[in-house]
């Protein structure tokens, strides 16, 4: 039965398109929604709506739908929309009225907020574990062959000497920060909704909502009933916006490690296991990984621009399009971790060629440096500016016209 069912016959086809993806993507929410319907039990009970048995058995059932759901037992029909309904049906299946009372004092509005928060802190803690994990693999890197020189580049040409080192810390200072941006996140999520109903509060019944978020590890309580709906899609666009950024060094990280590993600069070596193959030419070694993690990160700030989009003009309040932010929310998180996990274990086997980098540090890397060395002589900066640029100019037409020679004579 559905929890909003009042007897009479709804469209099948209504109801299908209706609950959209939902049955899937709430077995990610389920051990969430448990997680809240326990701490509202125990509620209920407080405030004298449930008894002492009562409660016993909604634990028991509660626990019994978190253990048939880690052996991958536990499904939700398509015609119960949800895991809030899902729940409901198997605790009255299995304890009568007991099942009927859980309910009491909550709405699916915020039994999904209070779930989807439980998740998101849980996956932005993954999201930062996967961070460290990322960053160990840049700096045993940088240890290896921090020393090795590097062609630093601007406009995609020669700019001045740098070191694999800086190259490689470079991501993991932007990793960091990365780190704190989701701190900042979860900070702001980390507010119970739970006992706001479906967005102006509960009547009748005094809820004990600092009980409901103690239990459930929230810092503090939404206070602002209507205020907890509006943060549905505000803080889920907030949270990609974070792993965005994280995406964003992945993707740039990315593309580094493929010009460098290119035959023309050959500074990195991809090993062959971390690569596939082209169907028709034998010799190819390519780098897909590392093209579909550059990818994803499109994919993710799209996910947020979904959100934003799709919940501007809307009145304060629930509206079912909030339904459609639980799977952009998902499956960046999956993005992210997934491509986090992914380039520590590439970092992890880049072998870097020390003589090519060596062989790469062509004179005109170091013109500023010789410029420079002039203004610590005396001579003003624009005029050792334009001095040394005649001289590389002159240098490099120097070895064009030996190039035409040899190719000639």
């Amino acid at each position: 039965m559905k929890l909003w069912d009042k007897g009479y016959k709804i469209d099948s086809r209504i109801l299908e398109f209706s609950a959209g993806n939902d049955p899937i993507i709430d077995l990610q929410l389920l051990p969430f929604d448990i997680e809240a319907s326990i701490a509202h039990a125990k509620m209920l009970k407080k405030i004298k709506v449930l008894k002492s048995l009562e409660l016993k058995k909604l634990l028991k059932g509660l626990n019994e739908i978190k253990r048939l759901n880690k052996q991958g037992k536990f499904s939700i029909r398509p015609e119960e929309e949800d895991c809030h309904t899902a729940i409901e049906n198997y605790l009255t299946k299995n304890f009568g009225v007991i099942g009927k009372k859980i309910h009491t004092g909550r709405s699916r509005n915020d039994q999904v907020l209070a779930a989807l928060r439980l998740y998101e802190k849980e996956k932005i803690k993954e999201t930062k574990k996967e961070i460290l994990v990322f960053n160990a693999a840049l700096k045993k890197l940088a240890k290896k062959f921090g020393k090795t020189p590097l062609p630093g580049y601007t406009h995609m040409r020669k700019a001045m000497p740098t070191t694999v080192k800086d190259w490689l810390e470079c991501y993991a200072q932007s990793s960091q920060d990365n780190v704190f941006l989701l701190d900042c996140t979860l900070e702001l999520i980390d507010k119970s909704p739970l006992g706001t109903g479906a967005g102006f509060g509960v009547p009748v019944f005094k809820l004990d909502r600092k009980m409901t978020a103690r239990l459930m590890k929230f810092s503090k309580v939404l206070d602002n009933p209507i205020y907890a709906q509006l943060t549905r899609g505000k803080f889920e666009s907030s949270i990609i916006h974070a792993l965005s950024q994280v995406m964003f060094d992945l993707n740039k990280l990315s593309s580094d490690i493929i010009l460098f590993s290119m035959g023309e600069f050959g500074f990195l070596d991809l090993p062959k296991e971390i690569c596939t193959g082209s169907s028709m030419m034998p010799q190819k070694k390519n780098p897909d990984v590392l093209e579909l993690v550059r990818g994803k990160y499109h994919i993710v700030i799209g996910e947020e621009f979904k959100i934003k989009s799709m919940l501007a003009n809307l009145i304060a309040g629930f509206h079912r399009e909030m339904q459609l932010t639980k799977e952009p929310v998902i499956a960046s998180f999956d993005a992210t971790i997934n491509s986090l996990k992914i380039m520590s274990l590439v970092v992890s086997k880049l072998r870097v060629d020390k003589e090519k980098c060596k062989r790469a540090m062509s004179p005109e890397l170091y013109a500023t440096e010789r410029a420079y060395k002039l203004v610590k002589e005396g001579i003003p900066f624009r005029e050792a500016y334009k001095k040394v640029g005649k001289e590389y100019a002159k240098s490099q037409s120097s070895i064009h016209d030996k190039y035409l020679i040899d190719q000639h004579s």
